[in-house]
């Protein structure tokens, strides 16, 4: 019986990191490219030529082009996570949120997400990865601010805080990838004093 190659078979095989400083370069560039040509027209060879490293080196590294744009979009710096903020108030953190680095107003990050829309559609594994790596975290953020606001009564208790949650970063993208309206701090602050707001007064008398 050959229990032991099964075993070993079902571990996860552990590929080698790049060496020093290189990686979070290779991270970058493959970022720069994305946002350049979007996820279908990026290849190795390109994230290669613009990283300054040989396509053996990612492929070492990176099994695929999915799992190399997935940890390049989670850990590159083009691309951080929101930091976690508590103003004092719902206001104040969805502006220190959305408006800071890593916001909806980075041009970066826009870009990066226009590179990937078709792709998400038709590439499952992409798409799970993008959901686990990239979105759960920023999810996880925006989360924990409708939370405190909750627990500080600026939302009503008949509001429906989840797809309140989710009402800033719908209309961003809306007018981002449907109307073609980059997103801007005024932009950004219209929708919070207008909609979201408002919103969560539910059917509270002002």
């Amino acid at each position: 019986m050959q229990t032991r190659t099964d075993a070993s078979d079902a571990a996860p095989r552990q590929r080698p990191r790049v060496e020093g400083g290189r990686e979070e370069e290779i991270l970058d560039a493959t970022v720069e490219v994305l946002a350049e040509l979007g996820y279908d027209r990026l290849t190795m060879d390109a994230v290669a030529t613009a990283a300054k490293a040989s396509k053996a080196t990612l492929y070492r590294r990176w099994s695929t082009k999915a799992e190399l744009v997935v940890d390049a979009i989670t850990r590159a710096k083009g691309c951080p996570v929101p930091d976690e903020v508590d103003t004092g108030s719902l206001r104040g953190d969805l502006i220190a949120m959305s408006c800071g680095e890593g916001g909806f107003t980075s041009d970066k990050l826009m870009s990066v997400m226009a590179g990937l829309l078709t792709a998400l559609h038709r590439d499952e594994d992409l798409k799970k990865a993008f959901d686990e790596h990239f979105l759960a975290p920023r999810i996880g953020v925006t989360s924990r601010i409708y939370q405190r606001a909750v627990e500080r009564g600026e939302i009503a208790a008949d509001v429906d805080v989840q797809l309140l949650s989710v009402t800033l970063p719908a209309i961003i993208v809306h007018h981002a990838f449907v109307l073609g309206i980059p997103p801007t701090d005024e932009l950004i602050l219209r929708v919070i004093d207008n909609v979201i707001l408002p919103a969560a007064r539910g059917s509270q008398v002002s």
